[in-house]
């Protein structure tokens, strides 16, 4: 159904107040749903009981079932990096200072620069350098190296870590948490989109970003999430590259979005479109398409870095 204008209005103007996030509520329950039905049983319970650790466990689990507590937290966790942004959790905005420490819950810091690597690219030769060191890559690296109970990181770190992987790993397949293009328009960068606004079938105006990372949907339900992960057309259902699941350096699924930013993202109307690019119907197939399988592949390599880690 085509939404009106009004809406559309609304909408965009929400969406241009909002810090970035990668794939909305939505997309990280979802992928967070998939990759704990994968999980084997001793990586499933020591899952658990890190969730447990988190400052806001009592709040994922209120009125939940005992048969769905384990799975309700662990699904809730993964938007858990997300919910620090906003300002009733207490925690500071620090973007001026990116810092890569690994400290625990004792860190109040939002940190929201650890959310994405911007891999630059240019579309008129206009100059650039690298963006900065501290990034979602560099702190996957940093997490993953810490859960393992012989890393002799303390639980309250291990957990930390690990709420923050459910988040990160589903961030770094999202296209345009690994992509930015550099131009004359925007000779700092449009940072992954959010410089660009597009106007999709919906007939709203909205930043690029934002319409990738809305993909599948904004603020759902725990249990609204992975109904959808699992329906007749959700992530579950798609047939994950076994060899590419196996997978598990962040460097490479950082080049592998960035690849598919630079080729599917930016693909025309996007980019040669300076204001408003109206997307066309290939496009947003493109699109769709690209969101589905990155997030069904996140889901099977967060499931083996969590099995991997706690074997």
């Amino acid at each position: 159904m085509r939404r009106t204008l009004v809406f559309g209005a609304v909408l965009s103007a929400v969406l241009s107040a909002a810090p970035a996030m990668a794939w909305w509520d939505g997309g990280h329950m979802q992928i967070a749903a998939v990759a704990y039905s994968k999980l084997s049983p001793q990586a499933r319970a020591k899952a658990d009981a890190l969730i447990k650790l988190n400052p806001d466990y009592a709040s994922w689990v209120a009125g939940v079932s005992d048969d769905k507590k384990a799975q309700y937290a662990f699904v809730h966790a993964a938007v858990w990096a997300d919910d620090i942004k906003d300002p009733a959790h207490g925690y500071t905005k620090d973007d001026d200072t990116p810092t890569g420490q690994n400290i625990g819950y004792a860190d109040k810091n939002m940190h929201r620069y650890w959310h994405f690597k911007d891999v630059r690219f240019s579309t008129d030769g206009t100059q650039f350098v690298d963006a900065d060191p501290i990034n979602a890559v560099s702190q996957i690296k940093l997490f993953v190296a810490a859960l393992p109970t012989s890393s002799g990181a303390s639980d309250d770190l291990r957990s930390y870590d690990m709420v923050w992987l459910l988040h990160l790993i589903g961030d770094i397949h999202q296209p345009l948490h690994a992509t930015e293009r550099m131009s004359a328009i925007n000779p700092d960068g449009d940072r992954g989109g959010n410089e660009v606004n597009v106007m999709p079938a919906t007939g709203e105006t909205i930043d690029l970003h934002g319409y990738w990372d809305r993909m599948f949907g904004g603020y759902v339900s725990v249990p609204g999430a992975i109904f959808d992960a699992n329906d007749k057309g959700g992530i579950s259902k798609l047939q994950v590259d076994s060899v590419k699941a196996k997978i598990l350096d962040p460097d490479v699924w950082t080049h592998e979005s960035f690849v598919l930013g630079k080729k599917f993202a930016y693909e025309e109307p996007v980019l040669s479109e300076n204001t408003v690019a109206v997307l066309t119907r290939t496009y947003e197939t493109d699109a769709r398409n690209i969101a589905r399988t990155q997030a069904a592949l996140a889901a099977a390599r967060l499931a083996n870095v969590l099995n991997d880690a706690f074997k």
